[in-house]
């Protein structure tokens, strides 16, 4: 490996593609503009649930420091059609695993498929697992073993219909793990908190990057801080993935790469600057804004963000003009402390989607009255004191505007896990952002 460019393929949540493309580009200084006529030649392509790229070791080495976007780095080992788990058997067999793992480490290999025709997952993972291991039992009689948390070698197999593709997963840990939230090393997560990749993602589609041009951002009611603490470190300069180790460290042919790899963190260490713009964050909740204060502070971008426990249908702006970025909070988070007694208090770690406790079955997020009221009131606030600002809402309920009676200029698909959602983009202005109706 080394200087020989292969097609590295970066996975990423749906609708993020071309996002991902536009920050592969710029990390590269490759122009999207120019589309070589020879496919091979062609650096960077958008496909359906990822990016390839092609690159040699210092490019994924690069990529797993500094995307944000990205789920993995997956680096290529065979591809190839199958019938049944013998001919992946085949297809693994035809890997020099000696050259990637000893007998003494470990690996383990996730397998996913779209429309696959075997009966058995788990079985086309054991059929792999076997090629591993029997190769390196001739090559040096003996094997190594599986660890399923944290492996030397983590290996990903992917079946469609017809072809498998086998890679090396470089990453280890997706990469919405930026190290500041590990719970091993004492980090603080709160339940079902908003991935980094996505808060990422919702900053790369609103089209912040904290210059100076770009205006204050806010996040009214910050959860864990996840917004916050990803565009502060956007401002700051700091690489993603600077807190955090990676499979590739451990992997046989990335040893002759750890000079290039520690001068590529020494250059991301060199790059690190202080914010040109101010971020604001803070939730109805004591708790939940001391709560993302620590995180920010393990983040190391707890200078970056001035934090302030305040209901997001009074905060007053904290500028004349910026941008609100935030995903709504349900249930108990929209009351304001106290309102609902203890309970709202155990809640308060809560960020994610979830409809209301007293919604009806099956309801939209919001769709209960206390949500209703807190989106009525929240576009009357806006509308009151936000004139100038532009909001950037995340939901997975399509009614949102009209929710908030407000029009939207732009709302972009994304998918947080499994739940489809949109983006929603407001330009507020001072009172009504509807037509008034005809008499």
């Amino acid at each position: 490996m080394g200087d020989t460019p292969v097609s590295l393929f970066l996975p990423c949540a749906a609708g993020v593609e071309p996002l991902l493309a536009d920050e592969v580009a710029a990390l590269l200084g490759v122009d999207r503009a120019v589309v070589p006529a020879d496919p091979s030649r062609r650096r960077v392509v958008e496909q359906r649930g990822g990016v390839q790229v092609l690159g040699d070791a210092r490019v994924a080495m690069q990529l797993n420091l500094h995307s944000r976007l990205a789920q993995r780095v997956l680096w290529p080992l065979a591809f190839g059609p199958y019938d049944s788990e013998h001919d992946l058997y085949d297809l693994a067999r035809r890997v020099p695993w000696a050259d990637w793992i000893t007998p003494e480490q470990t690996l383990r290999i996730d397998t996913s498929a779209q429309r696959s025709p075997l009966h058995s997952l788990n079985f086309a993972t054991l059929r792999v697992k076997d090629a591993v291991c029997d190769t390196l039992r001739e090559a040096t009689g003996s094997r190594p073993s599986v660890d399923t948390r944290h492996p030397d070698l983590p290996l990903v197999l992917h079946l469609t219909a017809e072809t498998a593709s086998l890679y090396a997963d470089t990453s280890g840990e997706a990469l919405f793990k930026r190290g500041w939230r590990d719970e091993r090393d004492g980090g603080l997560k709160g339940e079902a908190p908003l991935k980094e990749t996505l808060a990422a993602a919702m900053l790369a589609a609103a089209g912040w990057r904290g210059r100076a041009e770009d205006g204050a951002l806010l996040d009214p009611c910050c959860g864990a801080g996840t917004i916050a603490i990803e565009a502060a470190q956007i401002a700051c300069g700091i690489a993603p993935g600077s807190k955090r180790r990676f499979a590739f460290e451990r992997m046989l042919p990335f040893r002759s790469q750890l000079a290039a790899w520690g001068q590529l963190k020494a250059d991301a260490q060199a790059q690190v600057h202080a914010p040109a713009v101010a971020i604001h964050a803070g939730d109805v909740s004591f708790r939940m804004t001391d709560f993302a204060a620590r995180n920010a502070q393990r983040a190391g971008v707890a200078e970056a963000i001035q934090f302030k426990t305040a209901d997001a249908l009074q905060r007053p702006p904290p500028g004349e003009r910026g941008v609100l970025v935030f995903n709504p909070p349900y249930g108990e988070r929209i009351e304001a402390k106290g309102s609902r007694g203890e309970r709202g208090a155990e809640r308060a770690m809560r960020e994610g989607f979830d409809a209301a406790p007293d919604a009806a079955p099956g309801a939209a997020p919001g769709a209960d009255p206390a949500g209703a009221a807190f989106f009525s009131g929240l576009a009357a606030h806006w509308k009151r004191a936000y004139a100038g600002w532009t909001a950037w809402v995340l939901s997975p309920d399509m009614k949102l505007p009209q929710a908030l009676r407000l029009k939207e200029a732009r709302r972009v698909p994304m998918w947080n896990g499994p739940i489809e959602c949109r983006l929603f983009r407001f330009d507020l202005v001072a009172g009504s952002a509807r037509e008034p109706r005809a008499e």
